[in-house]
């Protein structure tokens, strides 16, 4: 049997159109496009996109999957969580992402302590293995939900200021900045899935195993020192990374620098 649901993902003939639809009303969903009226019923969805309200029905149990829709009975399927969006384009903490007006990023600070540099941190931050950091982690809410575990690391003269600083209302790059006088310059980041662990679940309030977004993010001063090194997990249900990139021409492409031989006459 052909376009039946397993494992929350559509099968057979349906794949294409299932995702090709739940694409696009994911990024209404994300845009805000329904507010907080329901979606368009089934029928009209079907209307809409030329396709058979099984397909429909397959897109919205990927997107109540998601954690994006919920259907109530008799009333309509409606948008329940919208995902935070971190712009990628600007070096930025994540309150300034946000309006915080109303407090909506709001830190559970789990560590801030003295503790010697593990040979990966102290690579990073261009010190001797052992050599003593300010460690951070902190459990990032928005909106009183938890949205990221942040692993922090800075070096003793930098981060120990910090450790007398209001971090549960504060960004660290904020202070670095604005208390500390440290102007930021740049950033080297990677981005990959992971899983969670027992703990760091327990932490976000999800399941052993769900996907997370690893964003590790080496910062440096204006001035070329790398000062704050971050992991930092992402509930992948809650997240969605953004930026605007520009191309520009890469030199040492072989087309760019091949030049063809003049016609002989």
């Amino acid at each position: 049997m052909t376009g039946i649901i397993a494992g929350g993902r559509a099968t057979g003939s349906r794949v294409a159109p299932v995702r090709r639809i739940r694409d696009v009303l994911r990024t209404r969903i994300l845009a805000g496009v329904y507010g907080t009226r329901p979606l368009p019923s089934e029928t009209e969805l079907a209307a809409e996109f030329g396709a058979s309200r099984n397909i429909v029905r397959d897109v919205l149990a990927l997107l109540r999957k998601e954690g994006l829709v919920d259907r109530i009975p008799g009333v309509g399927t409606f948008v329940v969580s919208g995902k935070a969006v971190q712009g990628l384009d600007r070096l930025r903490g994540l309150a300034e992402s946000f309006d915080t007006g109303c407090d909506r990023v709001v830190n559970q600070v789990l560590l801030a302590d003295t503790v010697p540099a593990t040979p990966t941190v102290a690579e990073r931050l261009s010190l001797d293995p052992g050599t003593e950091v300010i460690a951070l982690e902190r459990v990032r809410l928005l909106d009183g939900q938890p949205l990221s575990l942040d692993a922090s690391y800075l070096p003793a003269d930098v981060g120990r200021p910090l450790l007398e600083m209001d971090l549960a209302r504060h960004d660290v790059f904020g202070l670095l900045e604005g208390e500390l006088g440290l102007p930021l310059g740049a950033a080297a980041l990677s981005i990959e899935a992971v899983a969670a662990d027992r703990t760091v679940a327990g932490l976000l309030h999800v399941p052993d195993g769900f996907p997370l977004l690893l964003l590790e993010r080496l910062t440096y001063t204006d001035a070329g020192r790398p000062i704050d090194l971050e992991f930092v997990r992402f509930r992948g249900d809650r997240t969605s990374l953004a930026g605007w990139l520009h191309r520009t021409p890469d030199p040492t492409h072989p087309l760019l620098n091949h030049h063809p031989s003049p016609e002989r006459g």
